[in-house]
């Protein structure tokens, strides 16, 4: 499942739905949601890669043996963290839902109908600060 939130307003804009288990880049590419090309994307470490498709991109860099991470990089992946907060908070809500939550385990058909109406119900709850 993918979503997208807005950050500031913590609503969902937009929800896909994979069968099974994918990847999140393959998600994003097979749902084909438009996102304008002036929008800046923030993205976790899933969606490495994404920059060839969209400019405006920030995921969270990665280090790797022989290539650690610099302070100036360290910091910039924990003020990302910082952004996204809010967007882990929406997905708790919506996992409040033990639909969800657990293992799905009716019919496909209807999946994405059903998870478009509990991001509707999760955009109605007033957001407690």
């Amino acid at each position: 499942m993918q979503l997208l939130v807005h950050p500031i307003t913590r609503r969902i804009l937009c929800v896909a739905t994979g069968c099974g288990a994918t990847h999140d880049l393959r998600l994003l590419r097979e749902s084909k949601t438009a996102i304008h090309p002036d929008t800046e994307l923030l993205a976790d470490a899933g969606y490495r890669g994404i920059q060839h498709q969209h400019a405006h991109t920030r995921t969270p860099k990665k280090a790797s043996k022989h290539h650690p991470l610099t302070d100036t990089q360290r910091t910039d992946n924990r003020r990302l963290a910082q952004v996204r907060l809010p967007v882990g908070h929406v997905i708790r809500r919506l996992k409040i839902f033990r639909i969800l939550k657990e293992t799905y385990r009716h019919r496909r058909r209807r999946f994405h109908l059903r998870v478009n109406l509990i991001a509707a119900l999760c955009n109605r709850i007033p957001i407690q600060t």
